[in-house]
Parts: C-alpha cells; sequence; structure tokens
C-alpha cells in the first residue's frame, strides 16, 4: 500500500533508537523527508547514514534535547529551515524511570512531566501553526499501553502519558477543521532497550532473574511474544498517511492483545 507521503516533512523526535528509530525507517521506507533528533549527534550520523543506504531518503540531524521549551522550537525551526515545512510530527522521549509511588522524590516528578508531558506540548505548539496554514497535518504521539491499563512499578508513565492522552484528544478536536489529525501509538511490551532497563528493574525488585521477568510479560500477552519495534513503526507510519484521514483522536494499541479492556 503507498501512504500518499512521498516528499512530505516527517519530523521524528527521539529516533537514534528503538521505536522512534523504527517509525523514523517505516516514514522514510514511504518516501518521507526526515529530520531525526536526539540528544547524541554521533548516534544520529550513524542512523541517518543507515535510512539513506537503506532507502534514498533525505535525511537532516538535529541534536537537541527537548526538555527545555526552546529545544523544541530548535527542531521544530531546523526541519523548516532545512525543507520548508513541517507535515508530520512524531513525539517519542525516553519513558521516566521506573519505581512505585514513595521511589520517587518531587524533583524527579517534575522532571519526568518535563520531559513526557510538557515536551509534547512544546513540539505542538511549535509544530502546529505551519500545519493549520497549510491546512494539513500529521501528529502522532508515542505513549504507552499504561495509559489504558496501568502497569505495576511504572508510576510516573501510568500518570504522565495519561494527561499526554488527554492533551491529545482534546487538541485532535480543536484542530480537526484544518485537516490535521492528532492520534497515540500505544507500544506494549517491545524489544528495546528501555525494555531491558525494566526488565532489570523487575527483576531487581521482585528477587528474579530478568529471563523471568521476560517470562512473566510474555505469559500475560495473548500473542505469547514481545513487540518487534517495526510493528509499531507501520502503525504509526499509516496514522501519519493520507489513508488515516478520518482517525483523529485515537490511542491504538501496539500490544499483542495485553490490553484487557473492551475499549
Amino acid at each position: 500500500m503507498d501512504l500518499g507521503i512521498r516528499g512530505r516533512v516527517a519530523v521524528v523526535a527521539g529516533s537514534s533508537q528503538g521505536l522512534g528509530r523504527a517509525i523514523a525507517d517505516a516514514l522514510a521506507a514511504e518516501g518521507a523527508d526526515l529530520v531525526i533528533n536526539s540528544r547524541s549527534r554521533e548516534k544520529l550520523m550513524a542512523v541517518k547514514s543507515e535510512i539513506v543506504e537503506a532507502t534514498g531518503a533525505r535525511v537532516e540531524v538535529v541534536e537537541c534535547d527537548l526538555t527545555p521549551a526552546d529545544g523544541a522550537a530548535e527542531l521544530i525551526a531546523a526541519a523548516e529551515s532545512a525543507f520548508g515545512q513541517v507535515d508530520i510530527l512524531v513525539t517519542n522521549t525516553g519513558g521516566p524511570p521506573a519505581g512505585m509511588f514513595e521511589d520517587h522524590s518531587v524533583e524527579v516528578w517534575d522532571e519526568a512531566i518535563q520531559q513526557n508531558f510538557n515536551s509534547v506540548v512544546h513540539l505542538v505548539r511549535a509544530a502546529l501553526p505551519g500545519m493549520k496554514t497549510r491546512r494539513w497535518g500529521r501528529i502522532v504521539n508515542v505513549t504507552s499501553v499504561s495509559v489504558k491499563q496501568p502497569v505495576k512499578g511504572l508510576i510516573l508513565s501510568n500518570a504522565i502519558r495519561a494527561g499526554v492522552t488527554g492533551f491529545a484528544k482534546t487538541i485532535s478536536n480543536e484542530v480537526a477543521e484544518f485537516n490535521v489529525t492528532v492520534n497515540n501509538v500505544l507500544p506494549g511490551f517491545t524489544r528495546t532497550e528501555r525494555l531491558i532497563h525494566l526488565a532489570e528493574a523487575v527483576a531487581e525488585r521482585d528477587g528474579i532473574t530478568v529471563d523471568d521477568a521476560y517470562a512473566g510479560w510474555t505469559e500475560e500477552i495473548p500473542m505469547a511474544r514481545l513487540g518487534e519495534p517495526c510493528e509499531l513503526g507501520s502503525v504509526a507510519a499509516f496514522l501519519c498517511s493520507e489513508h488515516a484521514s478520518y482517525v483523529t483522536g485515537q490511542s491504538i494499541a501496539v500490544d499483542g492483545g495485553w490490553i484487557k479492556g473492551l475499549i
């Protein structure tokens, strides 16, 4: 299926590895021009080389921290300078630390809110005016299955990413008349570096092995396996496409059936 985004300009935050990288790969394969971002220029340059070799896509690299508001503005401005506009925005940041409520200080809460909620607001604020003017835009936020079914030991993610869900649903209604869609993809237990760290945290907390932690997760997944980053990347790319023009305000889980709820 041709997603109809060849020549569209896509900004993918946090795209030097993991889920962000998988989304960047999927968009590049569809002919989008890419702006990739992280705090490591070395990693970004390696990713750029691999994507260009695999797809021939035009790729720009922007090394910046999205935690402060000016980082988001810097990223969007760099994309507009390189390609003239931003059509697609994928917000994605590393997950906050694992732990129970009493494990986290007020300072850790503030840092997590800044990284995982405020950064989304800042990116959308910077990219949205151009999308509205051109009357076309796609915004996809990478959140978590925890917004529908809280995960033990991930209170920061459970709470803060739910805030992103509320923000996205609200703003999707505000910008729908401009042909701008806003959706969320909810990764389940997926093979990323983040999951390795979570498995280690669970093993330490529960006094089990890392392998036991993985086994415990897969036992709860109807498909009986972990997800692959490319599987989420494909869903995100579809939400960025012309074919998803009537899909907005939705939170779509890519979790192998892990969420037990009906909606």
